[in-house]
């Protein structure tokens, strides 16, 4: 074990591009190539900037020899591998992520660790100079997933298969390692897991003591742990691995230079039989007993048996051998994410404190990754954001971004959504308290105007389910447009930022009361960014599709020049113009026709109620808009607020409908007449649908009508 006072050096900053190229039937899905970095080189130089001093990057084996192992095209690697040596960013090279290897070969093919040996073998004659190799990642959760749970090829569901995956997996890594160091005798091994640990009731303690010795099963070949008269020999063996394929690992040469641990909030599970007491939860099973497999964060009795630290400090008194954190990432809200972050960062600065030789936190998913909520497994274009966010013309810096430079600079990082500790440690996540109420009152809040508005109350619902502390004012708290009211407000609350949901809504009204229109829409936001810049406070304020005319012929860009036709229009195109100017800090979220679930005041819901009740709808055909559905919108806004993100911004649902046809998607969704919806005998044709240069960040159109059936909370279906 290393000396007890543990590491000399500081903490480095990493970073990972999530890699994974997996086989399912007969598809491959390459993570590189749908985040869009396989196209864009100036993503490292954005990586670079962040202050990482390694970077753990694909040389995928499916990616340069998919065809023949003879036939290998390293053009995309040599321009790439080159910048980031210019970039002096150490480079750490991935062989397999995730993969079966390409079609001329796979997890249970007897040739594998062969074959990997020999593709490691050029590689690292093509690319010398790469010190730190991590020939096969996480091998055991790779074996699990394809050869126990069947969701990879080969799509195997039998402990046998899990063996020889997991055994041809690390006798690849050994190979790989002997032929790279037969090019460069310094070369390293990083070898990455998920060391997650099973909890469980007393009845299932035989099935978490199974899981919590696997665990182990791919380090402890590797380290030469796994020998003759030791219970995962005899397991082996007769699940079919030969004595001498085993005996490859016993001397050590296998063992990692650095242990690499990928935790992650669902690594951790809790078995529990009690089905009952979990209605919600799907149930399994392992064919003697029926039970549940849950997270064990979400376990009272656990606190403090779980966590990053817990399972280093295991690591650490099992193997002796220096580690690094090789993965960070939580696909959640960008509050969240930040946390996490900062949660696991802290842990490895209380391990190395302990004396435990952690080298490393890395910045994982920099880039995000697409549908791994399933596991990849379905083509559902599900995208989790990374430190930066890739669904614009270039990849967004966001808060995490922000974050993990700081903390990688040897600092520290200070927002106010750390005031608030993440879900994981809030008493809301038990499953036996879910609906517990948020204590808010110590964190520094968000100032929300519009108390009684559908906006207002959805982002005080949203603030709590994230954990943000706010005040949500009414006016008699804050009068928009009562500048002294302004300033009391905010000397009162000392909020970190101002969203401003108040507003005149009725489109129609203001054609009769303009001056009251352009009161509440046009002077409120204006005197708001006048109080917000003396204080250099972040402002968010709405705007509305109806600033345009609807001639354009396609969907609003953000750059398109404002043309209102209405007061209401009007109103909304003077306020953007005068609040830039006062207070350019200030983001201006334009949206359409927005619906949600917790309210009656919208289309959806109108629409819904009328035709339940065998009343006729009337909506046009010709008049085009992005329905916006609330909780995306409000997420979407809180997400761009925490990055910093500044100007007019378009948030709507991906997608553009006219209303009748909107009206029929809904009427279908909750399986109601659509004979009953008809058109107008005269309707002005218009479009004034958002689409957006700046990024697409919210969720298509017809997913979100989804979740408001599911999470609606007024019954459209009430007796009249």
């Amino acid at each position: 074990m290393a000396a007890a006072n543990g590491p000399r050096s500081q903490l480095e900053l990493w970073g990972g591009v999530e890699c994974t190229v997996v086989r399912v039937g007969d598809e491959f899905r390459n993570q590189v190539v749908e985040t869009g970095h396989h196209a864009r080189l100036d993503d490292l130089d954005a990586f670079a900037e962040l202050g990482i001093k390694a970077i753990r990057y694909p040389i995928v084996w499916e990616t340069v020899a998919p065809e023949r192992p003879d036939a290998l095209d390293f053009a995309w690697h040599d321009e790439r591998l080159a910048r980031l040596r210019e970039l002096g960013v150490r480079v750490i090279g991935g062989l397999v992520h995730h993969g079966s290897g390409p079609r001329y070969t796979s997890l249970v093919d007897a040739n594998f660790p062969r074959l990997l040996g020999e593709y490691a073998a050029r590689i690292a004659e093509r690319y010398p100079w790469i010190e730190w190799w991590t020939p096969v990642n996480e091998p055991l959760t790779t074996a699990r997933f394809a050869c126990l749970y069947g969701h990879w090829y080969p799509h195997a569901a039998d402990f046998a298969s899990m063996a020889r995956a997991l055994v041809g997996e690390c006798l690849g890594t050994l190979r790989a390692m002997e032929a790279i160091r037969g090019v460069n005798p310094e070369a390293k091994l990083l070898q990455t897991e998920d060391l997650g640990k099973t909890f469980s009731t007393p009845k299932l303690a035989y099935q978490a003591r199974h899981e919590n010795e696997r665990r182990w099963l791919s380090l402890d070949l590797l380290t030469g742990r796994v020998r003759p008269g030791t219970k995962w020999h005899a397991k082996l063996v007769r699940a079919g691995i030969g004595e001498e394929e085993l005996a490859e690992f016993l001397d050590g040469r296998a063992a990692p230079d650095l242990i690499g641990i990928n935790h992650y909030l669902t690594s951790e599970r809790y078995l529990d039989e009690r089905i009952e007491l979990y209605p919600k939860q799907p149930v399994g099973g392992n064919g003697r007993h029926r039970y549940l497999d849950l997270e064990a964060i979400r376990m009272p009795h656990l606190v403090g048996q779980t966590g990053p630290a817990e399972r280093l400090r295991e690591a650490w008194a099992r193997y002796g051998l220096p580690m690094a954190i090789s993965e960070v990432h939580h696909g959640c809200s960008r509050d969240e994410q930040v946390r996490w972050f900062v949660d696991v960062w802290q842990a490895a600065e209380q391990v190395r404190s302990e004396g435990v030789d952690l080298r490393a936190v890395t910045l994982w998913s920099m880039l995000g990754a697409v549908d791994w909520r399933s596991l990849i497994t379905r083509r559902d274009g599900v995208y989790d954001v990374g430190a930066f966010d890739v669904r614009g013309p270039k990849p967004r810096p966001t808060l995490i971004a922000e974050a993990a430079k700081a903390m990688g600079q040897g600092g520290r990082f200070d927002h106010p959504i750390l005031d608030v500790p993440g879900w994981w440690r809030r008493p809301q996540r038990f499953y036996v308290s879910p609906d517990a109420p948020h204590d808010m009152t110590g964190g520094r809040p968000i100032l929300i105007t519009g108390a009684t508005g559908t906006l207002g109350r959805a982002f005080a619902r949203l603030c709590e389910h994230r954990g943000l502390a706010y005040v949500l004012t009414e006016r008699a708290d804050l009068d928009i447009t009562d500048p002294n009211s302004i300033e009391r407000a905010l000397d009162r609350f000392q909020p970190w930022a101002v969203v401003n949901t108040a507003g005149f809504v009725r489109v129609a009204d203001a054609e009769q009361d303009p001056e009251a229109c352009f009161q509440i829409n046009t002077t409120g936001p204006e005197l708001l960014a006048q109080a917000c810049a003396k204080r250099g406070l972040p402002f968010v304020t709405y705007s509305s599709d109806l600033v345009f005319d609807g001639q354009l012929g396609r969907a609003y860009l953000e750059t398109d020049p404002a043309a209102p036709t209405c007061v209401y229009g009007e109103s909304k195109a003077k306020a953007e113009q005068r609040v830039l100017k006062i207070w350019p800090e200030t983001l201006v979220v334009r949206t359409s026709a927005f619906f949600g679930p917790w309210d009656r005041y919208n289309f959806v819901w109108n629409t819904l109620r009328a035709l339940n009740r065998g009343e006729e709808v009337v909506a046009s055909d010709v008049s085009v808009v992005s329905p916006t559905f609330v909780p995306d919108l409000v997420h979407g806004t809180l997400d761009l607020l925490l990055d910093g993100e500044l100007g007019i911004w378009h948030l709507a649902n991906e997608g553009e409908v006219s209303w009748h046809g909107f009206a029929r998607w809904v009427a279908e969704g909750a399986r109601l007449d659509t004979a009953l919806i008809r058109t107008p005998e005269r309707a002005a044709p218009a479009n004034t649908a958002l689409s957006s240069e700046r990024g697409l960040i919210l969720r298509p159109l017809e997913r979100a009508i989804g979740d408001f059936f599911d999470l609606s909370t007024i019954d459209w279906r009430e007796a009249a």
